[in-house]
């Protein structure tokens, strides 16, 4: 298995979801909380002109050149960080300047001496480029970056843009590497790989306004995490991979199996941002106040951007109540019949309590069992499709709601339904459907994985999830299939051993994003565009659109230096 799955999603599974079975060692690995937050001072608090300015791209980009490191580097006497500014002429994408990539990996060694920040050695490179592990559209054009740089405050970041900037070469954002389109891969040849794992400090906790500030390493389940074990009852509910950094999901705009209660990255849960442009400068998007009619909501900007417009160092995040909860699992003969009962409980007047629900395939439930069965686990499910349902509320609720729960689920068909008996089961049932991935990758021997995801109105989620579940039949592709099925997004496993599989593994890729599409949905509930989905984004957007797009991209990266050939479709 390569090196960024084991490293950020086998070991992060295995330290989060029980921590009173942490180590004292993996604890002290946790975010610490900063008494002294390494950067406060010199943010750039942009002005609704200096906003609008940027947006509308009403200013040209003038040229930069001949800039010696100490001059490169300066701060000016405005608090700017260096002499690059949003007032130049656009070079425009087709004059882009040759990048000098040697003269940028010597100026990074001269800025970053410590053993372990800049990397350029061969190996490790290549193993931060894999792409074997999940398949995705323009994932046989990866290639293994020309160095990475492992920063620790945002004035690191600054740093490393400038050089970028005066070498004009272009930069990839990285978080945990738990992305599955390809947004921090290299499908360029020089390159700068900008690895903000490191940045995983939080930097306040305000307990008494439900919110937190961290940097944009640090991840949704370490942070929950550490306000368990400071006795907070207060979580973050976006819940995307495990090991998912904030920033990460700021930029692909994530979600998670809690988006049927708690929405998704635009839903306000990000207050606001601390951002590096392409030009070295820093902004932050807005105060900490959880509401604010001041001007453009530059947050919004940001969300989805998926590093295309800046680097994302530190985040403010809302937080929510922890309640109680239990998890109940269903067994249906069909998956029209899962899903009428889930719009029936969600419609219910109990449907507010209703946390998450999920379906699973039979096909992935299959996959499920033979995983709990290889790692000898006496507990197994009906291999038919299923839902997962998390249900919230203090005792009493939670009674009256499990009891109408299995009434609705009876009466629209269910087999068999199981109720977590107390806490531990509770987590073990839950942690049986965030474990799908793992399960699905050693489901079939010898097998690789093309994960892809849609979303379509809920209404059309049982017609789109039977015409795959049909196609991949037709085709002979092995599919499991898991969704949020309460918002309509779900995922699509394709696994394939060979190349002649590899084809049909493609084509039904393709034939699900056309589906969704052609149902009023989208080509990506939350996985994000990055390099695989960005040919259909003018076909579900519109030209007009990914017009307005571009615009925005060329006023604030005139030199396309931000995590190219991501997002936009190519001209």
């Amino acid at each position: 298995m390569p090196f960024h799955l084991r490293g950020q999603l086998l070991l992060r599974t295995g330290r989060r979801h029980y921590a009173k079975n942490i180590s004292p060692k993996t604890r002290s690995s946790l975010p610490t909380i900063a008494k002294n937050p390494p950067y406060p001072k010199k943010h750039i608090q942009a002005s609704s002109i200096e906003l609008f300015v940027l947006v509308a791209g009403c200013v040209g980009w003038g040229a930069i050149a001949g800039l010696s490191l100490h001059s490169y580097l300066s701060e000016d006497d405005g608090g700017h960080f260096g002499s690059t500014s949003l007032s130049s002429v656009d070079l425009g994408w087709n004059t882009k300047p040759k990048p000098d990539m040697k003269k940028a990996m010597s100026l990074l060694r001269n800025l970053f001496p410590e053993e372990g920040k800049v990397i350029t050695d061969p190996k490790s490179l290549k193993s931060y480029s894999e792409t074997k592990f999940l398949a995705y559209i323009g994932s046989q054009d990866a290639q293994p970056h020309k160095v990475i740089v492992f920063p620790t405050t945002t004035e690191d970041v600054v740093k490393i843009v400038k050089v970028a900037n005066n070498c004009n070469v272009p930069i990839v954002p990285r978080g945990s590497g738990t992305g599955l389109e390809g947004h921090s891969s290299n499908i360029t040849d020089d390159n700068i790989c900008v690895d903000l794992s490191n940045m995983n400090t939080i930097l306040q906790i305000n307990e008494n306004d439900s919110d937190l500030v961290c940097q944009a390493g640090a991840t949704w389940d370490d942070i929950n995490h550490t306000l368990q074990d400071s006795g907070i009852k207060l979580f973050f509910p976006l819940d995307p991979a495990p090991g998912a950094t904030i920033g990460g999901m700021m930029a692909t705009s994530c979600s998670g199996t809690n988006a049927v209660r708690y929405g998704t990255a635009r839903a306000e849960w990000f207050l606001s941002a601390t951002v590096v442009l392409p030009s070295g400068e820093v902004i932050k998007t807005r105060r900490r106040a959880h509401k604010s009619s001041a001007g453009f909501d530059l947050t919004q900007l940001f969300i989805g951007s998926e590093g295309t417009l800046g680097i994302i160092t530190e985040v403010a995040i809302r937080l929510a109540p922890l309640l109680p909860s239990t998890v109940a699992v269903a067994h249906f003969p069909n998956v029209e019949n899962a899903c009428s009962a889930v719009d029936a409980l969600l419609k219910s007047q109990y449907g507010v309590h209703i946390q998450c629900v999920e379906l699973a395939d039979s096909i992935f439930m299959e996959a499920l069992n033979h995983s709990l069965t290889s790692s000898g686990t006496a507990t197994s499910y009906p291999a038919s499709d299923s839902l997962f349902i998390k249900l919230q509320g203090d005792k009493d609720t939670l009674r009256d709601v499990s009891r109408v729960t299995k009434q609705i689920l009876e009466r629209h068909g269910s087999m068999k339904i199981q109720f977590a008996n107390g806490n531990e089961e509770a987590r073990t049932m839950w942690d049986h459907r965030k474990g799908a991935l793992l399960a699905i990758l050693g489901y079939i021997k010898d097998s690789e994985v093309w994960s892809t995801d849609v979303c379509v109105p809920v209404s059309n989620l049982p017609k789109l999830v039977r015409q795959v579940q049909e196609d991949a039949a037709t085709m002979n592709v092995i599919c499991p299939i898991v969704g949020h099925v309460g918002d309509g997004n779900f995922h699509a496993a394709l696994i394939y051993r060979s190349k002649s599989e590899f084809k049909n593994v493609q084509e039904l890729s393709k034939r699900i994003v056309e589906r969704a599409l052609t149902l009023d949905g989208t080509c990506t509930g939350e996985h994000g565009v990055g390099v695989g989905k960005r040919h259909y984004l003018a076909k579900e957007l519109g030209d007009e659109t990914v017009k307005v797009m571009r615009t925005i991209k060329r006023t604030i990266d005139p030199k396309d230096l931000m995590n190219p050939g991501k997002l936009y479709p190519p001209v």
